[in-house]
């Protein structure tokens, strides 16, 4: 409240979730947490998947690029999910042209190059935009619900979006965190010790 007593920021939304009964509250975080699993994408094989199909298991979204100061990174997301896949972590690449031309190839070269480079495994989805009129919903999705610094938008590639194994958007994180850092969050996620 402000002094003049005037609700400000959060303060209708907060009131509103007290009055809440507990099971209106939890019927509300449901859903907020099912529509992460409406989204489905392409991948660089054609083939569709759908985010409800990780159910139950935590999700690291990636914006990638074959030709970025960052792109050794593919390496580490990989022994992310090597190393936490059996325990339920997916991790999904997500290719993106949008910052400096660091992603030209097609869908072959891309599939080829993160094949032949990093031995990558895990899912990639075709080339996507996540910024702009054009950008993909689930990006649109994302930066909604887990803000950057200064705004919604993704400032470079190999920004990362952990969800949660009950589709909640748990924490974004810049292009500089390393895979390796993310361990403690997987971790947390997943009830490891």
């Amino acid at each position: 409240m402000s002094p003049s007593g005037k609700a400000t920021g959060f303060d209708p939304v907060m009131r509103r979730f007290k009055s809440c009964h507990p099971s209106h509250l939890s019927l509300l975080i449901k859903l907020m947490s099912e529509a992460f699993y409406q989204f489905k994408i392409d991948q660089l094989n054609g083939k569709e998947i759908a985010m409800s199909d990780f159910k139950g298991k935590a999700v690291l979204i990636v914006n990638t690029a074959s030709k970025c100061g960052y792109t050794y990174q593919y390496k580490g997301l990989e022994k992310l999910f090597k190393d936490y896949k059996d325990s339920g972590l997916v991790v999904i690449g997500f290719p993106c042209d949008q910052f400096g031309n660091q992603e030209p190839g097609n869908s072959e070269e891309i599939q080829s190059f993160c094949r032949d480079n990093y031995d990558v495994t895990f899912p990639m989805s075709k080339k996507i935009e996540v910024n702009g009129a054009n950008a993909d919903p689930l990006y649109k999705y994302l930066k909604q619900k887990l803000k950057g610094m200064l705004n919604n938008s993704i400032k470079w590639n190999f920004t990362k979006f952990l969800i949660g194994p009950d589709g909640t958007a748990i924490k974004r994180f810049g292009s500089r965190t390393e895979p390796k850092d993310l361990i403690p969050f997987v971790k947390t996620l997943l009830k490891i010790d």
